[in-house]
């Protein structure tokens, strides 16, 4: 490492000290911790050098009226470094997904993972870290040292543009999945986020709406989400959001950034906006520590301005010394100072691995008649028909979108209003070949490919081949939520007219969500492979010819119809802001979404207090084994102890997710996931689990008394394979108790 040295009271302070808390060997308890290092730093700023790190821009040329630094990468942000100081420039990439900006362009490379909602469901908190530990290494060894990750919004509404994104609709797997990616990226020395704080469950509007929700409902689903990944995960910030939450914008929400995130939850780092989400300099005051994406804004609020404010005001002057020493703190505790990023090759082939493996594993089975899956390889004649299968796999679109190192397969403009809009509103198909892979996996079979285009051509190679393989996808990007849950171009009609003529039809859906199946009981398997990512092609044909045993579990309730949804209309449909403009640029009336309709009982738990029965329960899934569970006990006290034995009943090796649920407590019925657990069995192998249930889990928020109440009393806790097959219960008494916030 290279020894600099800056000065600090009392003496020097080398940078040599400035390591990651996970660095400190033995013996250097002298070494000042990172809250003192950064206090040490910001009292040597300079006037100016105190709002050197409060804003920063989108560094991107084709934002209007830009002039990018010789030092900055081209992606999502720069804020300037304090040389004089041995404070590096932070070099901000989108992410959630991978590298989204590689030196600025869509086409030399990062590895793409899978959506969001495939990642979630694999319940894998273990291969959520590898993800996150994987797109670290590579943002590091590209340049970068910040990544806009973690995101873990939950899945209010399956019409929503970025669910894919996100990772599904409770806020234990959220939180904790979120949390592990979070602290894979971490580990890499590479500061990431957590996002998009609070309430950002929508995209329509997303600049306008005020999402209106009690602050109990919002402590027990959205913001319980937040606090278990920040729990997991120790990030080193946190973006705040476009939307208002009642009526206050989430970037100047005292309620949300100081009296929440950093009183109760005592949150050490920094917040940062979204880009062009700062109404005001008084959100200094209200908790935003960093505007990002200055020149979005209507001004450059964190530059002179809070600096004059700062000469004239002590609160402002207060407010900004906690503002670099926050920024400061998180540079220091994840290691941006003291092992800063080295543009090194990646081994994009080792990298793709971890995107196949994700992939595989959150492939859900959702229907397998006559256990027509896996594929026999003795079939004479396969067709594969739609989905662009001959090319690759789609992705999700947006900031979050990644091109693979070799580029994309394909790239479909769907238009927009600015460069930027269009530079983001592109449909990219990874090089990743579905066809290919089926020709791979079964070389004796002959392979016909037809692209769908005519659901009567589609048919008329359908009943002459023994197999038919429908690929079909659904877009969705950031900045639009899909009109209703029906399969766009009149991909529902192409698969009905396979189906009727082949009752050997297998269905791949690659969506960014859930969809509609009205014909569901005419095809003999339906698989959700999600956006499946680098590798997704090949994960694919894996789980079809029963080289991976399926183990994916459904993160999010799929509807079975749109009248089943707490909100059938979307709100403000037809008021929608185009695209990426911001509140400042649009003359569209701000409008309120009620998720006080629904309140803390999202998904699963809507549909189980009002007795709906959906096309598919959240946590379902398939697999070419069997499983079962039994020898429940429960042991109760201050929380919830759950021990049960889980055994592969079936004839081949498979991975079994067994979930804990809560059905009833003192206040009578109520849903709520407790607990999970991935357990990969031989066949005729049983395995013992036992999980600890978190006891904000089975809690109330207390408005009045500020802090979780847990009831006295009974608790009725069961145990399945999903949310609406968890039949092995038993009651427990739980001792009544105050939880701190």
């Amino acid at each position: 490492m290279t020894m600099r040295s800056l000065c600090a009271a009392g003496g020097i302070l080398t940078l040599a000290g400035l390591t990651h808390a996970q660095d400190a060997a033995p013996g250097a308890a002298e070494r000042p911790r990172p809250d003192a290092q950064a206090r040490q730093i910001e009292r040597q700023m300079t006037p100016d050098e105190h709002v050197r790190l409060t804003h920063g821009i989108m560094a991107l040329p084709v934002v209007p009226n830009t002039v990018i630094p010789p030092d900055a990468l081209l992606g999502a942000g720069y804020v300037e470094g304090i040389p004089r100081l041995g404070v590096p420039a932070l070099k901000e990439t989108d992410a959630s997904l991978g590298v989204a900006y590689v030196n600025g362009a869509r086409h030399d490379g990062a590895t793409p993972l899978p959506s969001g909602l495939a990642s979630a469901a694999t319940f894998d908190p273990s291969l959520a870290y590898d993800e996150g530990a994987m797109i670290g290494k590579e943002a590091w060894r590209t340049g970068f040292n910040v990544m806009l990750a973690g995101g873990v919004d939950l899945a209010r509404d399956p019409r929503n543009g970025r669910n894919f994104e996100y990772l599904g609709e409770d806020p234990l797997l959220a939180g904790t999945l979120a949390g592990e990616t979070v602290r894979g990226i971490q580990d890499q020395h590479v500061i990431s986020t957590l996002k998009h704080f609070a309430l950002n469950d929508q995209e329509t509007g997303r600049q306008i709406l005020s999402s209106n929700i009690s602050e109990a409902a919002a402590r027990e689903s959205d913001l319980l989400a937040f606090e278990i990944a920040i729990g997991h995960g120790r990030p080193g910030a946190v973006m705040c959001a476009y939307n208002q939450v009642n009526g206050h914008y989430s970037c100047d929400s005292d309620f949300l950034l100081n009296q929440v995130l950093k009183g109760d939850w005592k949150f050490p780092g920094w917040v940062m906006s979204d880009w062009g989400a700062v109404p005001s300099l008084e959100t200094a005051l209200h908790g935003l520590d960093q505007q990002s994406g200055d020149q979005i804004d209507q001004a450059v609020f964190f530059g002179q301005p809070l600096l004059q404010a700062a000469k004239d005001d002590s609160h402002y002057r207060a407010r900004l010394a906690d503002m670099n020493q926050r920024i400061l703190r998180s540079m220091l505790t994840v290691g941006v100072i003291a092992h800063p990023p080295v543009k090194t090759p990646i081994d994009f082939d080792a990298d793709a691995e971890v995107a196949r493996k994700a992939a595989e594993q959150g492939i859900v089975l959702l229907v397998n008649r006559g256990d027509i899956l896996p594929l026999s390889k003795t079939a004479t004649s396969i067709a594969v028909i739609g989905g662009h299968a001959d090319v690759g796999v789609i992705s999700g679109g947006g900031s979050s979108q990644v091109a693979p190192p070799d580029g994309p397969a394909a790239v479909v403009p769907m238009g927009g209003d600015s460069a930027l809009d269009q530079m983001l509103r592109r449909v990219v198909y990874h090089p990743s070949s579905p066809l290919k892979a089926i020709r791979a996996a079964d070389p004796a079979a002959q392979v016909r490919f037809y692209d769908g285009a005519y659901p009567a051509a589609a048919a008329k190679l359908a009943a002459s081949s023994d197999i038919a393989v429908v690929f079909v996808t659904q877009w969705m990007a950031e900045g639009n939520d899909a009109p209703d849950l029906s399969l766009p171009q009149g991909q529902d009609e192409l698969i009905a007219a396979v189906a009727a003529v082949n009752p050997h039809t297998v269905v791949v859906l690659e969506t960014g969500g859930p969809v509609l199946m009205p014909w569901r009981d005419k095809v003999a398997a339906v698989v959700e492979a999600w956006y499946p990512g680098a590798r997704g092609g090949e994960a694919i044909a894996g789980v079809l010819f029963g080289d991976v045993n399926p183990s994916g579990r459904l993160p999010i309730t799929f509807p079975a119809s749109l009248d089943q949804l707490p909100r059938p209309e979307i709100p403000g449909w037809g008021r929608m802001t185009s695209g990426f403009e911001t509140a400042s640029q649009t003359s569209a009336k701000g409008f309120g979404v009620d998720y006080n309709i629904e309140g803390s009982d999202v998904g699963y738990r809507w549909y189980a207090r009002q007795g709906l029965t959906p096309l598919f329960p959240f946590g379902y899934g398939l697999s070419y084994t069997q499983f079962s569970h039994d020898g429940l006990e429960v042991v109760g006290g201050d929380t919830v102890s759950v021990s049960f034995s889980v055994t592969n009943t079936g004839g081949r090796e498979g991975i079994d997710t067994p979930q804990v649920y809560l059905r009833s407590g003192p206040q009578g019925a109520r849903e709520r996931l407790l607990g999970f657990s991935r357990v990969d069995l031989k066949p005729r192998e049983t395995r013992r689990v036992t999980l600890t249930v978190d006891p904000r889990l089975l809690a109330d928020w207390d408005v009045d008394a500020h802090n979780w109440h847990l009831d006295a009393g009974d608790y009725k806790v069961a145990v399945g394979q999903s949310a609406a097959n968890a039949t092995l219960a038993q009651t427990v008494s739980i001792q009544g108790r105050r939880l701190a916030p």
